[in-house]
Formats: structure tokens, sequence, C-alpha cells
């Protein structure tokens, strides 16, 4: 019977711990060690004023960017028994905040890199002259770029800041300028390298992917997403243990495998393990990898965060809101404010004539994270105040406001990421493996997929062992 430990019970080591079943079988021993007091990480459900209210992500990608299949978030669902619980929001499309007021958003972006000039009119101003055809591929084989100095530089300050700022904003809380686009947008940073122009790439990443007609884009779980985190556990049959951080990492002197130092310092246990999946955020999988081989801990411990708050007002209805999901705000219009989200019109299941309307304000910049430093009341009160501006001042006193603040949330991918994390991992032995957001993207199917693939490394090295 071998051990395997994931440590961090987020949605990528859950899926890492359900995988390892699969893989190992029943008479595999899987411990999951997550420090908190629930699993899920930032996957989670609570409500407000008797509403269901996600106090993380509310919903994920229903197909692979490749537009090749179902994402992995659907086809776990399925595994775990909630494919027939998965719902979708509303075919309805988004707004953008600018001078103060509100416009639709334009479309045929790829995170608002645009593949047609035309539908910028009103939005953006491209200057004339750029973009131009040099008569070689955008990137060289390899190159790497932040997404916003690449689209400053082909098609202006304005695309950047109106377009691609709020649209990465309010994905990573990043700054466009500096987000790798080979780590945010690798369909784009491929067609780069092929393409002679920018607009000429991202119709040829579109093309790439095609969504077929009627599919919808997104998804969520009816309930919310901490039945998807319960279903998961369950299925992985693994051991959850709560509460336990582990403090150090180490490889067993007398073997192949590894020993982890778990619990505080006054009931610190000592756990075997064959082998380890390490889903936690990059700081502390630095720590922990700093003892087992520093050409590893050195790239992860480079990866920086931003820290972000959700927070939620339930409105006593009917409100006038715009037939929009909601809309982003570009840094430019220095506001608390970088996203907001119709909830209850997104998703038409949680809406109702005698329910609340929610509606959900993203608050936190990389590098810009002051109004993070107002008391939740105060926090509360610099939403509203910004809403009243953008709506008209139409927004009713609220029944309950809530705010959940994530602390160092949102990886921010420099250019080279990718090039980093290969390193990191090419300097491990099979037996120890890395998963999660800070490797290989924020979205949910981008975790699943991340522990999914440390679960097969590391079980298939197990698994040579054994030949």
């Amino acid at each position: 019977m071998v051990t395997v430990a994931v440590v961090g019970g987020g949605i990528a080591g859950l899926a890492a711990a359900v995988r390892l079943r699969d893989r190992l079988g029943p008479a595999a021993r899987i411990i999951v060690l997550e420090q908190s007091d629930r699993p899920g990480g930032k996957l989670h459900t609570g409500s407000l004023a008797g509403v269901t209210a996600e106090r993380g992500a509310d919903a994920f990608l229903a197909r692979e960017a490749g537009g090749t299949g179902e994402s992995a978030a659907v086809a776990l669902a399925h595994r775990v028994g909630l494919g027939d619980q998965l719902v979708h929001p509303a075919p309805l499309p988004a707004g953008l905040a600018l001078a103060g007021s509100l416009r639709p958003l334009p479309a045929g972006t790829l995170l608002g890199v645009p593949g047609d000039l035309d539908r910028l009119v009103g939005v953006a101003r491209v200057p004339p002259g750029q973009d131009p055809d040099g008569g070689g591929p955008v990137l060289a084989p390899g190159a790497d770029v932040g997404v916003g100095a690449l689209v400053r530089r082909r098609l202006g300050d304005e695309v950047a800041d109106r377009l691609v700022e709020p649209m990465l904003g309010g994905v990573y809380a990043g700054r466009a300028d500096e987000l790798s686009l080979a780590a945010t947008m690798p369909g784009l940073a491929a067609a780069c390298r092929t393409e002679p122009t920018l607009v000429g790439a991202v119709r040829a990443a579109l093309a790439a992917a095609p969504r077929p007609a009627g599919t919808p884009v997104f998804a969520g779980v009816r309930g919310g997403m901490s039945r998807l985190v319960e279903a998961v556990a369950a299925a992985s049959g693994a051991t959850l243990r709560l509460g336990r951080p582990v403090r150090a990492l180490a490889p067993d002197p007398t073997g192949p495998g590894w020993w982890l130092v778990v619990g505080s310092t006054r009931d610190a246990e000592r756990v075997p393990a064959d082998a380890v999946v390490l889903a936690v955020p990059a700081r502390p999988a630095s720590r922990l990898l700093a003892g087992v081989d520093p050409a590893a801990a050195s790239p992860v411990g480079q990866l920086d965060y931003a820290s972000v708050a959700l927070v939620t007002l339930a409105l006593p209805g009917p409100v006038e809101l715009p037939e929009w999901t909601g809309f982003l705000v570009p840094a430019g219009e220095r506001t608390a404010v970088k996203a907001v989200t119709f909830l209850t019109r997104k998703w038409p299941h949680l809406a109702g004539p005698e329910r609340p309307v929610l509606v959900r304000a993203s608050v936190g910049r990389y590098r810009d994270e002051q109004p993070l430093r107002h008391t939740d009341p105060a926090l509360v009160e610099l939403v509203r105040a910004e809403l009243d501006r953008w709506l008209g001042g139409r927004l009713p006193e609220p029944l309950a406001a809530g705010v959940q603040r994530w602390g160092g949330a949102l990886p921010q991918y420099a250019p080279g990421h990718l090039d980093r994390v290969a390193a990191a991992r090419a300097a491990l032995p099979g037996t120890l493996a890395l998963a999660g957001a800070g490797y290989d993207g924020v979205g949910i199917p981008a975790c699943i997929r991340s522990g999914q693939a440390a679960a097969d490394t590391v079980a298939a090295a197990l698994e040579q062992s054994t030949v």
C-alpha cells in the first residue's frame, strides 16, 4: 500500500486526490493536509439575505480554451455525480465604465485585445499606422512579453488602458503591462509567433478555438461551488485533515519516500509518504522546497500575488440595472471598484420576484491595495458610493452586505513565468510535484488540470518504482 500526501485542500489538491484514487486504486492511502478549517480554498459558498452567494469564483469555463471539448471542471463535475447540477449564466453581454459612464463592452476581443478595430469606435482610438506587417511574426519563437506592453506597441495606449487593462484586472487583479502573454493567453502567444500583425494573431487565435453555436461559455453548480468541493473530496476517498499546516518537507533518509512535519510547534507530528503533491501557493511551496532543492525553490519563490476583496450587496427589488451581467472598470478611472457583477441577473436561477437583487463588486489591484485597508463597513460604503455614481444614484438601501477578503489571492505571472515553472519542475524528483494557480492558471479548470497533471506525475513515478 502506497501513501501519497497532498498538501493543500483547494480544488487543485482535491482534484489531484481524485486522480490519484483513479490511478492508484482503492488500496492507496491518500492524505490531504489543509491548514484552514475547511476544504475548497477560494471556492466557498455562503448566503446573503437568504440567497446563495459565492464568496469566491462563481463560474468556470464550460469548454477547454482550445474549444476541443468540455472543460476539466465540467468533466470533474460529471465524475463526482454533479453533471446534472450544472447551471449556466444568462447569455447577456458585459459593460465597461469609461469617463464615469457605462457603455457596452466591444465584442470580438481576446481578453480585450481586438481582432476587429472597427468595433472599437467610441471606446478606444488606434493611432494611424499602428500594427504594421513587418514581414515576420509579431514574436520570435519562444519569446514572451507583457500583454500590455505588446498592445501599446502595436495598437496604442487607449486599447491597452481601456480594454486590456480592465479585462486582465478583472481576472488577475494585475497590471496588463506586467502580465505574461504566454501564461495568460497561450493561444494568442502561439498565434503571435506565426502571424505578422497582432490583430491577425487575435483572429487566428479565435479561429483556432471555435465555439459551437448555442454552446454556453461558462457554468456553475446549482447550490454553489461548495457542493463541488464536497463531492470531489468525498469521491477521492482521501483522509482529509483540516487545521494541519505543513511546516517542513524532507526526503526520507532511509528510503525513497518523504517526511512531512505537520501541525503547530506544540503538537507537531511526522507524516511519512511515498509521494507528495504540493498544491499550495508559491511562497509556502518555495519554503517547503528550500530544504529539498534550492534550484526548484528559487524560481517558485519569485511569484508575487495580488489581494482582493469581494463586496456583495443584497438590495430590495426591483432594481433598475443595465441589461448586462456586469461591467469592468479600467484602472484609469481611479476607483476602488475594478469589476461589478449583477449576480441575480447573471444567474437566473437565483432571481425571483420576492428575492433580493445581489450585486457584487471586486476591489483591489496589484500594488494598489489602499482601498483594502478600509474596515468592512467603510468598504461597503465606498462601493455603494461608486455604484451610485455609475448607476445614477438609483440603488436602494441594502438589506444586507457581505465582505470577503482574499489576501494574496491572485498570482501575477511576469514574462518568463512558464520557463521558471518548467525549470522548477525539472529540478524535482518524480515523486514530488507542484499544482495550483501559482503555476498553471487561475481559472477553476486550469487548477483542476494542474492537480490532475501533478497526480499523474507522482503516480507514474510510483508505478515505475514497482516495476
